[in-house]
């Protein structure tokens, strides 16, 4: 692992040591594990944004969704 310096005004700081504890974990690893996460929802977004910007150029036509309809039917019960 690096160390790193990361400036945090006060605020931010006492909730994150408070989370810490909650977590019963340290400053770093709560740290980590936001970023973490932080890092995969950029990535989803990024995905979902390429994908919208996808079908925005080639729309979905009216027939290839009833394509779908026997794929994705539910089974009996």
């Amino acid at each position: 692992m690096e160390t790193i310096q990361v400036v945090l005004d006060k605020k931010l700081l006492l909730a994150a040591d408070k989370a810490a504890r909650r977590m019963k974990a340290n400053r770093s690893a709560l740290v980590r594990d936001a970023l973490r996460e932080h890092l995969r929802r950029l990535e989803i977004r990024m995905k979902e944004n390429r994908d919208r910007e996808a079908y925005i150029k080639q729309p979905q036509d009216e027939n290839e969704a009833q394509l779908w309809t026997t794929v994705a039917a539910w089974p009996e019960e």
